[in-house]
């Protein structure tokens, strides 16, 4: 048999297959995100608008502008498009209910006391959850403002990050805020007429500071953190990523501190030593040394 014989034909769905595999390896590669084959079509949606806007033919040639040497920057857009950003205010509400009756009766003498309190939002999106804790903050402690508190929200997606900063929602998202936040802590907008969406209120915006972070890169934060939100990004990395966040998160959550978790995630058995399940994906920091970090597979 002939090379030619071997050779598979380069048929419409094999050039697929070798795009979509470019596109998987480049997402896992800079933000470790696990897209099966099966998503494939998914993929191919969510880069199609991107193609256009650059005036490309087809995804064969933005593979090619990705892998080329000038596709650094481009590669961020690819990651924004594919980054899954479903959020919501009060998304998982007990959190909330936890947070309320369990946690800041204790922040709040302390943060009266001069301690440092700090949260971290990590995985924010378009801002949401970190406005949904400053709420709950704002409404247990006034004066919050006035103490040494501040909430970092994170994200890959810095298209996202300018939505949350702008802090504008739709009245559809706005929907699940309890009663009497609204009007506490929403704002009618200054600017760009009637119709605008409202936005919310500048005191929740004084608690909150957005920046981008991979959180498979190094983390440039310092200090540790009372309160850790990561709900609902972990379940997208393979298992050595997601062994690796869980002792990185354990060296960043001070001891009594807590680590909250989406509905589907569970902090594995391993890190019950470092954490200890006290709610609902809600564990608590015990004093114990965090898990040696295991090894990472080469890529």
């Amino acid at each position: 048999m002939t090379i030619a014989h071997r050779l598979q034909p380069d048929t419409r769905a094999t050039r697929e297959r070798r795009q979509f595999d470019i596109i998987a390896a480049i997402a896992r590669a800079d933000a470790g995100l696990m897209i099966p084959p099966e998503k494939a079509p998914m993929v191919f949606a969510r880069i199609t608008k991107r193609i256009r806007q650059l005036g490309l033919a087809d995804a064969e040639q933005y593979c090619a502008l990705v892998l080329g040497s000038d596709g650094t920057s481009e590669r961020r857009h690819l990651i924004s498009a594919l980054t899954t950003n479903v959020t919501g205010f009060f998304r998982e509400r007990h959190h909330f209910d936890f947070l309320r009756r369990q946690i800041l009766p204790d922040i709040v003498p302390r943060a009266k006391r001069g301690e440092r309190i700090r949260i971290w939002s990590a995985g924010c999106s378009s801002g949401p959850e970190p406005y949904s804790i400053a709420m709950v903050l704002l409404d247990a402690f006034q004066d919050a403002r006035d103490y040494d508190i501040r909430i970092l929200a994170t994200d890959i997606d810095a298209e996202v990050l300018d939505v949350a900063r702008a802090g504008r929602y739709g009245i559809e998202q706005l929907a699940p805020l309890p009663d009497g936040y609204q009007k506490r802590f929403l704002r009618a907008p200054h600017t760009d007429g009637p119709g605008c969406p409202p936005e919310v209120a500048p005191e929740l915006k004084q608690l909150v500071r957005f920046k981008e972070l991979n959180l498979l890169a190094p983390w440039p934060m310092r200090g540790t953190f009372d309160l850790i939100f990561c709900r609902n990004v972990v379940i997208y990395f393979d298992q050595d990523t997601q062994m690796d966040l869980w002792s990185r998160f354990a060296g960043a959550c001070k001891t009594g501190g807590h680590l909250f978790l989406g509905h589907s995630e569970r902090l594995p058995q391993t890190f019950h030593g470092a954490f200890r399940p006290v709610a609902t994906t809600t564990y608590l920091r015990t004093p114990a040394s965090p898990p040696e970090q295991p090894p990472r597979k080469e890529s």
